[in-house]
């Protein structure tokens, strides 16, 4: 009988791999082919963040730009035929005469058919800097001044609403993933060692991820509110709340993957990456963690709607996002008064978009989870 060189090499006795990554995107690709609400979660999430992407192009105005001698106007229609000769004509809007209404007590507007401004398309406009780089002034539509177009009307200050929700919603749907970049790799490393050497090296490392845990991330951002200076920039603002989302959010995960590493480091693979003499941290980095990265790609995927209604809870409770710099939270805190609620109902739109953006994000997580179940790795003839 032939005995087992050692100094086989360790490609003669590697372990089963559940599935390749091309694999993986394979079977993921083919799950959202066969079921069509993961297919159009997808197609939702693409469009939205094709949107914000080409937000200053697709936006009729810039984020600062206003009319405050129109503030609170409706949204603008759109006509297409002419009120003189009733012939079909190019999609124009009217300007409108604001007047104040004693019975109701409140602005009223009304079009002036004597001020007709066609829209225009691919016009000039706004200047500013496509992807921060590209020098540009053309805008997707608009109208020639003194003339404006609200598809979604104009908030208490004159501002656009449907160009703030574009320019707002780069930082609703990108915080998540900034926050993600930071907690998870962090909280991946962090549950691996502790799992992996054990002792009380484990104990210690967890009675941290427990303080952690421990401490209420509401009251924490109300502190930091209460210290920071009213005046600060909304760029380190916006840095802040993704450091604390993150540095709140790393330890659970990392709770989660120590007990996934506790099973994994006792297995034959990782027994013979030690009897071939590889380094403790090598064997946890190339061996130990990527067998956690099921579990992990389908909490990142589940974890972004978190940090999306995260960010909107803060910026609606003055926490977050400050104006006049815009996010869905902050935008909705304007739609809690009743009386906007029932003159103004368009600006219950954030919030309509984060409903959106947060099931979408939930279904294709859904849909992840089902491929990389690892119950499912070794079920021959199973259908993809």
């Amino acid at each position: 009988m032939s005995q087992l060189n050692p100094t086989t090499p360790s490609s003669t006795v590697e372990k089963p791999q559940p599935a390749t990554m091309a694999g993986t995107f394979a079977q993921l690709w083919q799950k959202l082919r066969q079921d069509k609400i993961a297919g159009a979660a997808v197609l939702v999430l693409v469009l939205l963040y094709l949107a914000v992407g080409f937000a200053d192009f697709l936006a009729p105005y810039g984020k600062h730009w206003d009319r405050r001698d129109v503030a609170n106007a409706p949204p603008s229609a759109i006509y297409m035929i002419d009120g003189k000769t009733g012939q079909w004509t190019w999609p124009y809007v009217l300007g409108s005469k604001k007047t104040f209404d004693r019975n109701r007590y409140q602005y009223v507007f009304t079009p002036d058919t004597e001020k007709p401004y066609p829209i225009e398309f691919f016009c000039q406009g706004t200047p500013y800097r496509l992807f921060g780089l590209i020098p540009s002034n053309v805008h997707l539509f608009g109208v020639a001044s003194p003339g404006w177009v609200a598809l979604l009307g104009l908030d208490m200050h004159g501002r656009d609403h449907f160009s703030r929700l574009l320019f707002g919603g780069r930082i609703s749907l990108t915080i998540g993933f900034l926050s993600l970049f930071i907690a998870f790799p962090l909280g991946l490393l962090y549950g691996g060692i502790s799992g992996y050497w054990g002792g009380w090296i484990d104990t210690a490392m967890m009675r941290v991820a427990e303080v952690l845990m421990s401490i209420p991330t509401l009251y924490l951002l109300i502190s930091m509110a209460a210290i920071l200076p009213a005046n600060m920039p909304s760029t380190l603002r916006f840095a802040l709340v993704v450091a604390i989302l993150a540095f709140v959010g790393w330890a659970g995960l990392s709770r989660v993957v120590r007990g996934m590493v506790l099973s994994i480091k006792n297995q034959e693979f990782v027994e013979a990456a030690r009897a071939l003499g590889m380094a403790d941290a090598w064997i946890v980095i190339r061996h130990v963690l990527p067998q956690t990265a099921s579990y992990v790609i389908v909490a990142m995927t589940i974890g972004v709607p978190g940090y999306i209604l995260a960010e909107s809870g803060l910026s609606f409770l003055g926490l977050g996002i400050q104006q006049p710099d815009a996010s869905w939270g902050n935008m909705l805190k304007d739609a809690q008064d009743i009386n906007n609620l029932i003159t103004r109902p368009w600006m219950l739109a954030p919030g309509f978009l984060i409903f959106v953006a947060v099931l979408a994000f939930n279904v294709v997580g859904d849909a992840v989870r089902d491929v990389l179940d690892p119950k499912s790795y070794f079920k021959p003839g199973k259908p993809s």
